[in-house]
């Protein structure tokens, strides 16, 4: 559907922010803010991100 445009290493560092910030949700402030945390765990999980796409930007390395 979309083409991969984040790094490995990327895509582990956006899953482990958006959980530690979805985890704020039940720990920590107590605050609502923490769903944000849906957004980096989601660009993780589909491997592409909507506003590198709008922008042109790609971080995986070049294959060949």
């Amino acid at each position: 559907m979309f083409s991969v445009n984040i790094h490995p290493a990327e895509r582990a560092l956006r899953a482990i922010v958006g959980l530690v910030a979805l985890s704020l949700v039940e720990w920590g402030p107590e605050s609502t803010w923490g769903f944000l945390g849906l957004i980096p765990l989601a660009t993780a999980v589909a491997n592409w991100c909507p506003l590198y796409a709008l922008l042109g930007i790609s971080t995986c390395p070049k294959k060949g």
